[in-house]
């Protein structure tokens, strides 16, 4: 779709770049797991942030966003039109709205806060930022650990320092946005062949030179979907196909999730598309025009 708009865009006269904002799609390494967009797929449009971070640097919402203002800035300059697409809601409500400017943690606090069992940290976020711990499921370690750090390193809670968000665009340019949200069963059938079909592209091979890199396995790089269950293959522990099994069922959860954030937490007034063959590409080149 973004390409079409693109394209559309292009014989209108308008020069049109598409910019990721996938989290998985930012890695070099993750080019057939991520499904980055080959050359043929681009359609001679010009792709921006794809592959960008090497696996062993992690790309925060923050770093993203940096890279994506700068990038949307030079369109802007050039009298281009930044076209972004991906679906890492974080991402774009980083960019959109700014990012809580919480200090540096201190590194003993860090230590000391992710040595702690996830119940034991739980129970002392209820007592330093009960408003957090009751937002935040039990067993979700790394939002309790991030919590109680902040609240540790800073003496502030991270909520308090949610508002006052800093860096958002989202008041300086215009919007034109759309929601993809198509049937449930059509996406994650969707999904299964996605992975399935990664598989007969190279995802093995893909995943085998990234464990020989020896990189943290806590960068997101290494948790990235497939990363993990194809590398209990290469390890002999589980068959290709309880692998693939895997990768499918942890494809179809995340969509799950996304699906569930697009559709309740953007702006009510973003439109949301939900037929799956509108030409979405001539009807943003229209509404651009305007």
């Amino acid at each position: 779709m973004a390409v079409a708009l693109a394209q559309q865009l292009g014989r209108e006269g308008r020069r049109a770049v598409v910019i990721n904002a996938d989290s998985a799609q930012v890695y070099a390494d993750l080019a057939v797991l991520s499904a980055r967009p080959s050359a043929e797929e681009m359609g001679g449009i010009e792709h921006r942030l794809f592959g960008t971070w090497d696996g062993a640097t992690a790309c925060s919402a923050a770093d993203w966003a940096a890279a994506a203002k700068r990038e949307i800035a030079a369109l802007h300059a050039d009298g281009a039109v930044p076209i972004l697409v991906g679906g890492t809601g974080l991402y774009i409500r980083t960019l959109l709205d700014g990012i809580a400017p919480v200090p540096a943690i201190d590194p003993a606090v860090r230590a000391a806060v992710r040595a702690l069992p996830v119940e034991q940290a739980h129970a002392a976020l209820r007592a330093e930022d009960p408003d957090r711990a009751a937002r935040l499921a039990p067993a979700d370690s790394q939002r309790i650990a991030r919590a109680l750090e902040v609240v540790r390193s800073t003496g502030r809670t991270l909520g308090q320092w949610q508002d006052r968000l800093e860096g958002g665009i989202g008041a300086t340019v215009t919007l034109h946005p759309l929601i993809l949200l198509p049937a449930r069963d059509w996406l994650f059938d969707r999904c299964d062949r996605r992975f399935a079909r990664m598989i007969d592209q190279g995802a093995p091979a893909e995943v085998q030179r990234l464990l020989a890199r020896r990189l943290s396995p806590a960068l997101p790089v290494m948790r990235a979907i497939g990363v993990p269950e194809l590398a209990a293959h290469l390890a002999g522990t589980v068959s290709l196909e309880d692998a693939i099994a895997a990768g499918q069922l942890a494809t179809r959860q995340y969509a799950k999730r996304q699906y569930t954030w697009f559709r309740n937490q953007p702006p009510a007034s973003w439109l949301r598309q939900n037929e799956q063959n509108y030409n979405h590409g001539l009807a943003f080149a229209s509404l651009l025009r305007n």
